[in-house]
């Protein structure tokens, strides 16, 4: 298939703490925890990247090199966080600092055999809650004064509810013409037959 899609980009934002309306915190015999990955790895960054956005065509990152990947993981107050549901991976955050006290969720989302799990909300308001308190674990950075994010019709069909429940509102809309691509998948023939 080729040619173009109409794609709707929502632009959402928080502008104080106090907007988070976090998600039911999972009982702590779940075997679900979050962390910080505080060793910068361009490895498991795009491990998470393309298992995350496989099915929903992420592309822009995977032609990074390396290097490019080392660079913006080094980057201060650039943070992944990860979760993990009895030890195996299940999704990541990932935040990004900007000037003026604003934090941008670069990425969000979950491997796709961990969606529908009540995982989603859980880690979506654990990322936002460390997006607002960032500057206290990065000296010399500004106290956060804005989170935002952008989200599309190619992400999963619950993300904009998501994020809205999570006290994000939409600030911007953006509808558009982009080229058709298929989703890479984390690799050919992952796909389990149905």
């Amino acid at each position: 298939m080729s040619g173009t899609v109409t794609v709707t980009t929502w632009s959402l934002e928080q502008t104080s703490p106090g907007d988070l309306s976090p998600a039911r915190v999972p009982d702590a015999g779940s075997g679900l925890r979050i962390e910080r990955a505080e060793v910068p790895s361009p490895e498991f960054s795009r491990f998470l990247y393309t298992a995350v956005g496989g099915d929903v065509t992420w592309t822009d990152r995977l032609g990074w090199t390396y290097a490019r990947w080392r660079e913006f993981l080094e980057r201060p107050g650039v943070e992944t966080w990860v979760a993990y549901d009895r030890g195996t991976p299940a999704g990541y955050v990932e935040l990004e600092p900007q000037p003026e006290g604003v934090v941008e969720i670069v990425y969000f989302g979950l491997v796709p055999a961990f969606r529908g799990r009540g995982i989603g909300g859980h880690l979506l308001s654990y990322g936002t809650a460390r997006a607002w308190d960032l500057a206290e674990r990065w000296p010399g950075r500004e106290p956060t004064r804005r989170v935002w994010l952008h989200t599309c019709s190619k992400d999963g069909p619950y993300a904009l509810a998501n994020y809205e429940k999570r006290g994000f509102r939409v600030f911007d809309v953006a509808v558009g013409q982009e080229p058709f691509v298929p989703a890479p998948g984390p690799w050919p023939g992952a796909r389990a037959a149905v």
